[in-house]
């Protein structure tokens, strides 16, 4: 709210971004993470939880337990 505020004040509009340039803009910048991630594996981009396995869904065994139908 306080950008709108000093945008208004000094006399500039706030800039208008086509669509098309504001996802062009939003593609480079996550393909720049994505370069700066490769370059230095240790940082990991601002992303602090650890890789886990995934592991698979264990079956639901309800049914053989009861021995529903």
């Amino acid at each position: 709210m306080s950008d709108e505020n000093q945008n208004v004040e000094s006399g500039q509009e706030p800039k208008k971004v086509s669509l098309a340039d504001a996802i062009k803009n939003k593609l480079a910048q996550k393909k720049q993470e994505q370069h700066d991630a490769k370059a230095n594996p240790q940082l990991r981009g601002g992303n602090s939880a650890v890789m886990r396995s995934q592991n698979n869904k264990k079956p639901n065994n309800q049914r053989r337990r009861t021995g529903g139908s």
